[in-house]
């Protein structure tokens, strides 16, 4: 991706938010050059990949197979010990989030307001392909079975409970608008706790043509590398 368009894509995040009057933390609005300031004093936001988080999972088209994504609080069980993390996403219509399940992580995603979340599911079995037997999650507190590669349709307000091993496939559906999803859950890794069933990109390779507006969680490995040029 080149980071004009992740610029971009930043600022119509924030357009987005403004509608629904969802505030991100006031680190949110730092530059690069602000960040070179505060840096020492970011470990926690830095350690546990906290802050604006832009793929598209290698499919060079960010509508088509995309997310946007802030991670407001993580916890780091190695450090501080907090169980639990928070997200703000954003799913465009038919813009996809590939097949995958978590190992470790178990998820509450949220549609907070906008169009409808369509999600397909399925089991993962012991050796991580897609299962062909029904699976019961839990919809804002009510069990519902699903059949393999079954979709459930989450309307503003709804939330869907996701244990790990359970496959996920979601998007915005189409004709609807774009969704404000949100995600409550245990301790998010997304370097080692993320089982895709088909390879994708997690972290998109940058073309660097203009300087950053905002930094990516991405780019934190620059900061821990002493790298300088975010700030150039």
């Amino acid at each position: 991706m080149k980071r004009s368009e992740i610029n971009k894509i930043m600022e119509n995040a924030k357009v987005f938010l403004d509608e629904y009057r969802f505030k991100l933390p006031k680190w949110s609005e730092w530059s690069p050059d602000i960040w070179k300031q505060e840096q020492d004093n970011c470990g926690e936001i830095i350690n546990n990949a906290m802050g604006w988080d832009i793929t598209d999972f290698g499919s060079g088209d960010f509508y088509k197979r995309g997310l946007f994504l802030f991670t407001i609080r993580n916890g780091n069980l190695k450090t501080n010990k907090k169980p639990y993390a928070e997200k703000i996403m954003i799913v465009e219509e038919e813009q996809e989030t590939p097949m995958h399940f978590h190992w470790n992580k178990k998820e509450d995603i949220i549609n907070r307001g906008g169009g409808n979340l369509i999600i397909e599911l399925y089991k993962a079995t012991k050796d991580e392909k897609l299962s062909n037997e029904p699976l019961t999650v839990l919809i804002d507190g009510f069990p519902k079975v699903v059949e393999a590669g079954g979709k459930v349709t989450l309307k503003p307000g709804d939330s869907i409970c996701l244990e790990p091993y359970v496959y996920h496939r979601f998007y915005g559906e189409k004709g609807k608008g774009k969704v404000l999803t949100g995600e409550v859950s245990m301790v998010n890794d997304d370097t080692k706790d993320n089982c895709f069933y088909e390879p994708v990109g997690r972290f998109p390779a940058i073309e660097e043509d203009q300087k950053p507006l905002h930094l990516l969680v991405s780019d934190y490995a620059n900061i821990k590398a002493g790298n300088n040029w975010l700030y150039e």
